[in-house]
């Protein structure tokens, strides 16, 4: 009759702890900087103890680096996950309603509707009406692939000259008049939204995020040793640096140009069962490309990009329309 069950306690978010993985490094680093100061200034027989200490428990400390590394290993193993549509496995730390969870705690969902709010075309507006039935028509045509059906898409259209289209994780559709001045045709316009709307029912964001936060965990490694064994701050902070922008070379980057490319893709399959002609996919990519050649935009390397170049984009699709 003793036996009772303790008061109910609301636990973190899981995403909660994720965000202060950026915080912790640089927490780390001034620990770490202020570690090192306070290590040479030890004198030889202190040191001495301290190198003593740590090789009595040397087998306690490798024993706590291994159970580090199988944890981290099983994080890995247990969240993998299957991309809808497509069927690749991938790593995904967030699921939708975790990230959403997330981006609501970071406010992400919710700034672009104030940031645009001024410049949004009223509904009654015929280029607002036209994206509108364009959204409805790809969703109502792709209906049979949940999670498509599951979203509650709703169209935001921005008075501004960006050539720029984006679709938030939860359904919102932001389409800038520059992007439907850039179109040559609806075609072309179902298709830059089949892409948009792919990322959102593919959780791009979501593995993004997922891969992003492993890899500044996995970093913690990286800034302990920079920071332990570098001479001096400026040295360390330089340090940090290079690793900061190899991580983005390496691992960012083309990691974002894959999922570009898997956009593509699956918009393309969602403009064709909305009886679009694929066909002007790659003639929008090459019509992109010739408007920054007139106009002297300068393009950046396709490795330091994040996006496919104009002409891989367009030659993928090329190979993509028959299917």
């Amino acid at each position: 009759h003793h036996f009772h069950t303790s008061s109910s306690r609301r636990a973190l978010p899981a995403p909660l702890l994720w965000m202060v993985l950026k915080p912790l490094q640089k927490l780390l680093a001034i620990l770490l900087g202020s570690l090192r100061k306070w290590w040479g200034s030890l004198p030889d027989n202190r040191r001495q103890l301290v190198h003593e200490w740590l090789r009595r428990r040397r087998w306690h400390l490798a024993t706590g680096a291994g159970v580090a590394l199988v944890i981290v290993a099983l994080l890995l193993l247990t969240h993998l996950d299957e991309s809808p549509v497509t069927g690749r496995i991938r790593l995904l730390v967030f699921s939708r309603e975790k990230y959403m969870e997330l981006a609501a705690l970071t406010s992400e969902a919710f700034q672009h509707l104030e940031e645009f709010a001024e410049l949004l075309l009223p509904v009654t507006d015929p280029l607002h009406q036209m994206v509108e039935q364009a959204v409805q028509l790809l969703a109502q045509r792709n209906k049979d692939i949940p999670e498509v059906s599951e979203v509650p898409w709703s169209v935001h259209v921005v008075e501004s000259p960006q050539i720029n289209a984006f679709v938030l994780p939860n359904g919102k559709v932001f389409v800038f008049t520059g992007m439907l001045g850039a179109v040559a045709d609806l075609d072309q316009l179902m298709i830059v939204l089949g892409h948009e709307m792919a990322h959102a029912i593919l959780d791009h964001s979501a593995e993004q995020a997922s891969l992003s936060h492993v890899v500044d965990l996995l970093s913690l490694i990286v800034v302990t040793a920079i920071w332990a064994l570098c001479p001096g701050d400026i040295l360390a902070v330089v340090g940090g640096w290079a690793k900061d922008k190899l991580t983005e070379l390496m691992f960012n980057h083309p990691y974002s140009r894959k999922l570009e490319a898997e956009a593509d893709q699956v918009g393309l399959h969602l403009a064709a069962k909305a009886c679009a002609d694929v066909r002007a996919g790659p003639v929008f990519w090459q019509q992109m490309e010739l408007v920054d050649n007139l106009t002297g935009n300068p393009t950046l390397p396709e490795w330091l990009s994040t996006h496919p170049s104009h002409r891989n984009r367009s030659g993928q699709m090329d190979r993509l329309v028959p299917q």
